[in-house]
């Protein structure tokens, strides 16, 4: 594996990156799942990605792993998407990239729909396990948390957001914990989210908590509703028991958008990263050929 450390500039602040360089003219843009860093929501899939001849842009949002920004740990979906959109500029003004394509999981998954609706310029999408529909998979994961645990999260939720009005430091919840415990998720796919991507503790420089006041926003999110307008090649790949993104709302979005393709596998939400990984990342890799490679590059 080779790769080398990038920055490029994202509104007031620079994000950190990877990039692997390729050999076919493709570049495949990359972003970890919500709070998560670009080693453990990338590494798994990346040199698979360059080992078939793509270049890689894996990078961390603003506020979060090696990128600048304070507060730290802040997710702000407004923020992230204009990084997403200066992560795509930067990979297409690499020397030898012809053709940009992004991917990403869980909640950032669910920004490709907006993304790839915005940028009819990018040769392909890929939405894994997304986050869709905010409301429904909230009202889901509070199926598996106890009402107590709710409203105290719900307390340092606001008590964050107000804080924040004068420059007190965010109050950091878990972004994983058993139900009962104050944590951004309980679902029992969440649970998973060390086997999945961070195996061993492989990963101890991760920050595995978000400020309080970041949950208030994604949970009236809706990034599926911009499926209608994706006009470029779109592959959403699903697990069948996610209860942690929830299937149904990927697969309603895929649906909705023209030419979609829709990847269908069991498990659940870290499927692709566990016991489906390679059934997922072949996938991937033959739609990333299909949209990416030049008809006189791609093998025969």
């Amino acid at each position: 594996m080779e790769r080398e450390s990038v920055r490029f500039v994202s509104g007031d602040a620079e994000c950190a990156a990877w990039y692997y360089p390729g050999s076919n003219g493709g570049c495949v843009v990359m972003a970890g799942g919500f709070g998560v860093t670009k080693e453990p929501g990338t590494d798994l899939f990346a040199p698979r990605f360059q080992r078939a001849g793509f270049g890689v842009l894996a990078f961390d949002y603003r506020r979060f792993g090696e990128s600048g920004g304070s507060p730290r740990q802040v997710a702000r979906v407004g923020e992230q998407l204009v990084d997403w959109q200066a992560a795509i500029s930067y990979a297409g003004s690499v020397p030898g990239v012809e053709r940009v394509a992004v991917w990403a999981f869980s909640l950032s998954g669910g920004y490709i729909f907006p993304i790839a609706a915005r940028n009819p310029q990018l040769a392909a999408a890929i939405a894994q396990t997304p986050n869709a529909d905010g409301p429904a998979a909230s009202r889901n994961a509070a199926r598996h948390q106890k009402p107590l645990a709710m409203l105290r999260f719900a307390g340092r939720a606001s008590a964050d957001a107000l804080g924040s009005l004068i420059g007190r430091p965010p109050l950091l919840v878990p972004l994983v914990g058993p139900p009962g415990t104050v944590a951004l998720l309980t679902t029992p796919d969440s649970l998973q989210t060390d086997e999945a991507l961070n195996p061993g503790n492989k990963y101890s420089d991760w920050i595995q908590a978000v400020a309080a006041r970041s949950a208030l926003r994604i949970t009236a999110y809706r990034p599926g509703r911009a499926a209608s307008r994706v006009k470029i090649p779109l592959l959403v790949v699903v697990a069948d028991q996610d209860q942690t993104a929830l299937a149904q709302p990927s697969i309603d979005a895929a649906a909705q958008t023209p030419g979609a393709e829709l990847l269908r596998v069991p498990g659940g939400h870290y499927a692709p990263f566990l016991e489906q990984h390679d059934v997922v990342v072949e996938a991937e890799i033959a739609f990333l050929t299909k949209h990416l490679v030049a008809t006189d590059r791609q093998p025969t």
